[in-house]
C-alpha cells in the first residue's frame, strides 16, 4: 500500500480508530443537518419572523457560549467515552421530543424550550469529543485530521438537506425528519463502542475557579491562540448571519419559499462549497503553512458575500454560494489548524471550549441580535456589514504579518529557563556562591 504524504488527509484516514470515529459522527451528522435545514425553515414559516429564527439559533448554538468553559471541565473530571454517550442518547431523546411535539402542532415556545436542552446537551458533549478526536491521530498528520473533521461537518451540511429535500418530495413531513435523525445518532455510538479511546492526562490540578480558569490563561500566554479568537469572535458575530438566518435572507431577497426544493439546494450548494473548501486545505493545500491562507480566504469571503447581497434572484446565487462557502470553511479549517497546533493535548478539552464559545457561541448571539434588524431594514444591509467587517479581520488575523507568541516560542523559553537553571545547580550558585 503506497505511503501518504504525512499531514495529508489521506493520511489521517489511515488510522483506523479516527477513521470509524469520522465515519460515525458523518452519518450522525446527516441526520443533524437534516434537522438543521428544516426546523429553522419550519418556524420561519410559521412565524415569518426572522428574530424568531434567530432565537431558535441561539437556543441551539447559545449554550456554547455560556457552557463550554464547565464543558470542557467536566470533559476533564469524567471518563470521556461514558460521558460522551451519555450526552448522545441524551440528544436523541429531546430529538424524538421534538418531533412529537412539531407533530402535535405545539407552541413555538414548547418548540422553543426543547431546542435550548438539546443545545445544553451539545455545548456539554462538544469540548469532550473535541478533546479526543485529535489525539486518535499522530500529530503530525493533525492538520489533515481537522480538515477531515471540517469536510465531514460540511459534507454532512450538503447530504444532509439534499436527503431531507427527496424524503419531504415524497411526502415525509418535519416530524419524520426529525425521527430519521434521531435515528442517526446510532451509528456514532456504535463506532464509540469499537474504538478505545485514548487516555489524555489533564492540564492542571487546579480546583474551582482555578480549574475553569485554565484554558483562559494559556490563551493569554500564546497571543497567537488569542489573536485567532478575536477574530473569530467578531466574524462570527457579524459576518454569519446568513447562517442561522438563511430561510429569511431566501425568503426576503430571493422570493423563495421555504418548502421549495430550491431552498434546501441552494442551502445543500453553499454547504458543498465549504466542504470544498474544508478538504482543500488537507489536501491540494496540505503543504502551505495555514497562517498565510487565512488573511486571503477572509477576502474571498467578502467578496462572495458583498455579491451574495445584492441578489435579487436565486439562480446567480447558486455559484456565488458556493464560492462563499469555499471561502468561509477554508479559512475557518485554516485558523482552527493553527489553533490546534498551537495547544497540547493535555490542555486541548479546556483551549477548545473557547473555540467553541467564539465560533459557535458568538454565531448564535450576532443571529439573535441582527434577526430583528433584518426585519427592521432588510437583509443586506446587515450582509454588506458583514462583508465589511471581514476585510478587516484579514489585516488583524495576518499572522505572518503580525506575529504573535506560539506554543513553539513557549516551549522554548522553558527549555533555556530549564537549562539555566540546571547550569546553576551545577555551578554551585544556588547555594549561595
Amino acid at each position: 500500500m503506497g505511503q501518504e504524504r504525512r499531514g495529508t488527509a489521506a493520511a489521517a484516514f489511515r488510522t483506523r480508530a479516527f477513521r470509524i470515529i469520522w465515519l460515525g459522527s458523518f452519518a450522525s451528522n446527516i441526520g443533524t443537518w437534516m434537522q438543521t435545514v428544516v426546523l429553522p425553515a419550519y418556524i420561519d414559516r410559521r412565524t415569518e419572523s426572522g428574530a424568531m429564527v434567530g432565537l431558535f439559533t441561539f437556543a441551539q448554538l447559545g449554550p456554547l457560549l455560556l457552557l463550554s468553559i464547565p464543558g470542557g471541565v467536566l470533559a476533564d473530571k469524567f471518563p470521556r467515552k461514558p460521558w460522551i454517550a451519555t450526552m448522545q442518547v441524551g440528544a436523541m431523546a429531546l430529538t424524538l421530543v421534538m418531533a412529537w411535539l412539531v407533530h402535535a402542532d405545539a407552541s413555538v415556545w414548547a418548540l422553543l424550550l426543547v431546542q435550548l436542552l438539546t443545545g445544553i446537551t451539545n455545548a456539554l458533549n462538544a469540548p469532550a469529543m473535541q478533546g479526543v478526536v485529535p489525539a486518535l491521530v499522530d500529530p503530525v498528520d493533525l492538520p489533515g485530521a481537522i480538515s477531515l473533521n471540517s469536510v465531514m461537518i460540511n459534507g454532512s451540511r450538503v447530504i444532509g438537506p439534499v436527503i431531507a429535500a427527496g424524503l419531504m418530495t415524497w411526502g415525509m413531513g418535519v416530524p419524520g425528519i426529525l425521527v430519521v435523525n434521531a435515528a442517526t445518532y446510532i451509528f456514532l455510538l456504535i463506532a464509540m463502542k469499537v474504538v478505545p479511546f485514548p487516555h489524555i492526562g489533564r492540564a492542571t490540578e487546579a480546583q474551582g475557579w482555578e480549574n475553569m480558569l485554565t484554558g483562559i490563561r494559556i490563551v493569554q500566554r500564546r497571543t497567537v491562540l488569542r489573536r485567532i479568537l478575536i477574530g473569530m469572535s467578531v466574524f462570527s458575530f457579524l459576518s454569519l448571519a446568513f447562517v442561522g438566518l438563511f430561510p429569511t435572507i431566501a425568503r426576503t431577497n430571493f422570493g423563495l419559499d421555504t418548502d421549495q426544493s430550491v431552498y434546501k439546494w441552494l442551502y445543500a450548494t453553499w454547504g458543498l462549497g465549504a466542504m470544498a473548501g474544508a478538504l482543500s486545505i488537507g489536501t491540494v493545500f496540505s503543504k502551505h503553512d495555514k497562517r498565510t491562507l487565512i488573511a486571503p480566504l477572509f477576502l474571498g469571503f467578502a467578496g462572495f458575500l458583498t455579491v451574495f447581497a445584492l441578489l435579487s434572484s436565486p439562480a446567480p446565487a447558486f455559484p456565488i454560494g458556493f464560492g462563499l462557502g469555499f471561502c468561509y470553511f477554508g479559512m475557518t479549517t485554516s485558523m482552527m489548524t493553527v489553533f490546534q497546533q498551537n495547544v497540547r493535548n493535555s490542555e486541548r478539552a479546556r483551549v477548545m471550549s473557547l473555540w467553541f464559545m467564539a465560533f459557535g457561541g458568538t454565531v448564535s448571539i450576532g443571529n439573535l441580535a441582527l434577526g430583528p434588524v433584518m426585519d427592521r431594514i432588510g437583509a443586506t444591509p446587515v450582509l454588506l456589514a458583514g462583508a465589511a467587517t471581514a476585510v478587516g479581520l484579514a489585516w488583524y488575523c495576518n499572522i505572518p504579518r503580525r506575529p504573535s507568541r506560539t506554543l513553539a516560542d513557549e516551549e522554548r523559553d522553558d527549555a533555556l529557563q530549564t537549562g539555566y537553571a540546571t547550569a546553576l545547580d551545577e555551578q554551585g550558585l544556588s547555594a549561595g556562591e
